[in-house]
């Protein structure tokens, strides 16, 4: 909860600094094979660039591909980024980078549906960077930015039996006013 509290506050003294006419805000999602992540995005703008910051939540169904042989949950995190705009901010093709910070809770079962079925609990905090390539088209007074973004999904800190990680490549689309 302290952690949630700081990155609200965190995004608030962010927002209250940016000026009104280069500050853009709207919603996002990413899908990823075992996951899917809603949240909310805040952009400082400049020429050819932007600053963001997403709050979000991370739903993770690693089914059997992740270590455990079910892998299900999810957390509260916000990621810090940036983006290049080939010619000026919100026109066409982009680029980037951004890096995820999740606290999730993962219910795990090995050998489910079985009398040797064994359950946990696992808290992980994930890392998450990654490279983001997009295209931006400009609709009436909002941009739509369908994105992909790849990188690596890194546990750093695990309370419990160790879950999935490694490679992640994200489908995702942005609404931006």
């Amino acid at each position: 909860m302290k952690w949630l509290l700081t990155m609200t506050l965190t995004a608030g003294w962010i927002i209250s600094t940016l000026q009104a006419q280069h500050f853009h805000w709207g919603p996002e999602i990413q899908a990823y094979p075992t996951g899917l992540i809603p949240g909310i995005a805040f952009e400082k703008s400049g020429d050819r660039g932007a600053w963001n910051v997403r709050l979000g939540y991370n739903l993770v169904n690693h089914r059997d591909l992740g270590i455990q042989d079910d892998e299900r949950g999810g957390g509260f995190g916000g990621s810090l980024g940036y983006q290049y705009f080939l010619k000026k901010y919100g026109s066409k093709w982009f680029m980037g980078a951004r890096t995820d910070l999740w606290r999730n809770r993962i219910d795990w079962k090995n050998q489910p549906g079985t009398p040797q079925e064994v359950q946990g609990t696992s808290k992980i905090v994930v890392l998450q960077p990654t490279a983001i390539a997009g295209y931006a088209w400009s609709i009436g007074s909002f941009q739509l930015r369908p994105t992909i973004a790849f990188g690596a999904e890194i546990n750093v800190k695990t309370v419990g039996k160790e879950v999935g990680h490694g490679a992640i490549l994200l489908a995702g689309i942005q609404l931006v006013w």
